[in-house]
């Protein structure tokens, strides 16, 4: 009985051990997971965002807004992407009257307020926080400002036009045409 039971338990850890390899084998070395899917660096933004369970919201809102094509253009471009809680988070009736055809100009100021040109990756924005004696303006697409500057030793955050202050959760989801940094508010412009 002992014996049935090893030879079972043995069965059962090598089968683990076999799909936590073939899953690390689908991942790139250099990929993140950002809800629950690994994010492939060989993938761009778009290809990405739409894979992951945290940002159904954010994609929605970039196809209501037209900025799929755009945003899987060449770039390199910085996303700042708020999870589906910061969506959840705003005054109520928020997102659904964004949605609507005839706010189509608003949300995409929103969308591109969270979109900063160039490939600011963790580094360079800590660089660039440091250079600025602490704070670091950043100029969006969408003509606006986002202020990043450090809480603690090794956290950035994002300051929104409108005061509201954004948390990184994850850094640096390499993309083919850029990065995005994960994170835990919808920031808005003035």
């Amino acid at each position: 009985m002992k014996k049935n039971f090893f030879s079972l338990a043995l069965v059962a850890l090598l089968g683990v051990a076999a799909h936590s390899a073939s899953a690390q084998a689908m991942m790139s070395p250099n990929s993140v997971m950002v809800g629950g899917k690994a994010m492939l660096p060989s993938k761009n933004i778009v290809e990405n965002a739409v894979n992951s369970a945290d940002h159904t919201t954010l994609v929605a809102a970039v196809k209501a807004a037209g900025l799929v094509e755009t945003l899987q253009g060449k770039g390199p471009f910085t996303v700042f992407a708020p999870v589906n809680d910061a969506f959840e988070n705003l005054p109520a009736g928020t997102v659904d009257n964004l949605l609507k055809p005839e706010n189509k100009a608003t949300l995409t100021k929103v969308l591109t307020y969270h979109v900063v040109a160039g490939n600011m990756t963790a580094d360079k924005l800590m660089a660039a926080i440091k250079a600025g004696k602490g704070k670091a303006s950043l100029k969006t697409v969408s003509g606006g400002t986002l202020v990043a500057q450090m809480n603690g030793k090794n956290n950035v955050v994002i300051t929104d036009e409108s005061g509201n202050v954004a948390t990184i959760s994850t850094y640096d989801v390499n993309q083919s045409n850029g990065v995005i940094h994960v994170i835990d508010k919808v920031m808005l412009p003035k």
